[in-house]
C-alpha cells in the first residue's frame, strides 16, 4: 500500500517537472546551480589562500596578466565553438538522427584541436610583442617572468577547447550533473599545491591551473565515453551542416573578441597604475563573479539546449514565454544581490582576504572597487542569457553588433573614470557596459522573438 502511494507520488511530481519547458529549464538550471555552489565555495577557498600567499605581491601581478591571453583566446575562442555547435547539433539530431549529430560532433572536434593548437603556438611566438604593452608599469624582470608563467600555462587553451566542446555535448543531451561538477577540480589541486608546495612560488598556480583542467578532461570524457559517444576526433568530410557551423562561430567569434577584449585594455590600463593595481581589481571582482557564476553556469547550460530543440521545432510561443519569464527572475534576484554587496562590501573584504600580506589598506581599496563592480550584476546575468538566447535561435550577428559598441564604450569610459577614480574607475565603467549591453539586446531580441511568435500565430489561425 504505502509502495503505491510511493509511485502516485513519484508520477505527479513527474508530471509536474515535465509540465512545461520552462519547469525542465528550472529543473536543469537548479541542478548546475547546485553543483556550481561547491565548485565555487572551493574557488572561494582557493583565493583565500592565494591571498594569504601572495596578497598584492608582484608576482601575482606577473601572473595575471600571464593568464590574460590564455584566457582571452579560451573564451573567444575555443568556447565560441560551442554556441555555434550546439543549435545545429540538436537539430541534426531531431531531424537526421544522432548518427549524423555525432558526425558533425566529430569532424568539429578535429577542426577545433588543429585550430587551438595552432593558435598556442602563436600566443607563445607573439609574446614579445604583446607583453610589454599588456604589462606596460612592469619591469624587465617582472616580464621575463610574466612570460615564463604564460610558457607554462600555455596548454590551458587547448584544454579549455576539448573541454567547452565536451561539456556542450553533454549538456544537448541533458547530462548536466559531471559537466556541472568536473570545474571543481582545479581550484581542489591549486589548494593542495599551495598548501604543500612551497619551493615553486607563483608557479604552483600555474601547475594547479593545468593539472586541475586535465582531471577535468577526463571527467567529462569518461562520462561521454560512457553515453557511446567517441572521444576520437574523426575527419569524415566536409558538409552543409560544418559549412553552418563554421558561419555561426565566425559571427560568434567576432562578437566574442570585441566582448573578451575588455578584459586585457582593463588589465592593461591597470597596469599602467600603481603596483598592486591590477591585483586590487582581481581581488575587487572575485566576490561579484561568484553569485553571477552561479545563476549564468546555470541558465548557459540549460538555455541553448532546450530553446534550440523548440527552434529546431518552430516553437516560438514557448520561447517568447522563457524570454519573460527568466528575465524577470533575474532582473529580481540580480537587484537583490548588487543591493547586499554594496551594503556590506567591506566587511566581505575584509572576512575573506585580510590576512597574511593582504592588509587593511588593501581591504579598503577592494571593497570600493567591489562596490562598483556590483552595479551590473543583474544586467551581466540577463547579458549572458540574452546571448545564450540569440545563439539558440541562430541571431548571432546581435552579439557582434552589441560587441562592437561595449568595445569603444568601454576604452572611452575608462579613459575618463581613471582620471577621476584612479583604479576604481575601470570598475564603474564595465558596470555601465554591462547595463547598456544589456538593454541593446533586450530591445533587439525582444523585438525578433514577437515577431516569430505573432506569424506563428497567424499561421495557427
Amino acid at each position: 500500500m504505502e509502495q503505491g502511494k510511493l509511485q502516485k507520488l513519484f508520477s505527479s511530481f513527474k508530471a509536474i517537472k515535465n509540465n512545461s519547458i520552462n519547469n525542465q529549464i528550472f529543473s536543469a538550471t537548479l541542478i548546475v546551480v547546485m553543483l556550481t555552489v561547491g565548485v565555487k565555495i572551493a574557488s572561494f577557498i582557493k583565493e583565500l589562500v592565494v591571498a594569504w600567499r601572495f596578497g598584492t605581491r608582484d608576482e601575482l601581478d606577473a601572473f595575471l596578466i600571464a593568464l590574460v591571453v590564455p584566457s582571452l583566446l579560451s573564451n573567444v575562442v575555443a568556447s565560441s565553438f560551442n554556441s555555434a555547435l550546439i543549435p545545429t547539433y540538436i537539430q541534426l539530431r531531431e531531424t537526421k538522427g544522432i548518427s549524423a549529430a555525432n558526425r558533425l560532433f566529430s569532424n568539429l572536434m578535429v577542426c577545433v584541436l588543429i585550430i587551438l593548437s595552432l593558435i598556442s603556438l602563436l600566443m607563445l611566438g607573439f609574446a614579445h610583442l604583446y607583453l610589454p604593452f599588456l604589462a606596460a608599469g612592469f619591469d624587465e624582470q617582472k616580464i621575463t617572468l610574466t612570460f615564463r608563467i604564460l610558457c607554462a600555462i600555455s596548454p590551458i587553451i587547448l584544454l579549455d577547447g576539448i573541454i567547452c566542446n565536451w561539456r556542450a555535448v553533454l549538456n544537448a543531451e541533458e547530462n548536466f550533473t559531471v559537466a556541472g561538477v568536473a570545474p571543481i577540480f582545479t581550484p581542489i589541486v591549486t589548494i593542495i599545491l599551495l598548501l604543500q608546495v612551497y619551493s615553486w612560488g607563483v608557479y604552483t598556480l600555474a601547475v594547479g591551473l593545468c593539472v586541475g583542467m586535465i582531471l577535468e578532461v577526463l571527467a567529462i570524457g569518461f562520462t561521454l565515453n560512457q553515453k557511446g559517444i567517441s572521444l576520437i576526433p574523426k575527419w569524415q568530410g566536409w558538409d552543409d551542416n560544418l559549412t553552418h557551423v563554421f558561419k555561426q562561430y565566425l559571427l560568434v567569434l567576432s562578437g566574442a573578441v570585441l566582448l573578451c577584449s575588455a578584459v586585457p585594455i582593463d588589465q592593461a590600463m591597470a597596469a599602467m597604475l600603481s603596483p598592486g593595481s591590477v591585483a586590487s581589481l582581481n581581488y575587487g571582482n572575485k566576490v561579484i563573479a561568484a553569485p553571477m557564476g552561479l545563476f549564468t553556469s546555470g541558465l548557459t547550460a540549460s538555455i541553448i539546449p532546450y530553446c534550440s530543440k523548440m527552434y529546431a521545432n518552430g516553437d516560438w510561443i514557448k520561447i517568447r514565454q522563457i524570454f519573460k519569464q527568466n528575465l524577470s527572475l533575474i532582473i529580481l534576484i540580480g537587484t537583490s544581490l548588487t543591493i547586499l554587496t554594496i551594503t556590506f562590501s567591506e566587511p566581505i573584504v575584509q572576512l575573506l582576504f585580510q590576512r597574511g600580506s593582504f592588509i587593511a589598506k588593501d581591504t579598503k581599496i577592494v571593497s570600493q572597487i567591489q562596490s562598483l563592480y556590483a552595479l551590473q550584476i543583474p544586467f551581466y546575468i540577463g547579458n549572458l542569457f540574452l546571448i545564450r538566447l540569440a545563439s539558440s535561435i541562430k541571431q548571432n550577428h546581435l552579439l557582434l553588433w552589441v560587441s562592437g559598441f561595449d568595445l569603444i564604450i568601454n576604452i572611452i569610459l575608462n579613459y575618463i573614470f581613471i582620471g577621476i577614480f584612479g583604479i576604481k574607475g575601470i570598475a564603474l565603467s564595465t558596470s555601465i557596459v554591462y547595463i547598456f549591453s544589456f538593454f541593446f539586446l533586450l530591445s533587439r531580441i525582444n523585438k525578433y522573438t514577437n515577431q516569430e511568435a505573432n506569424k506563428l500565430k497567424a499561421k495557427n489561425e
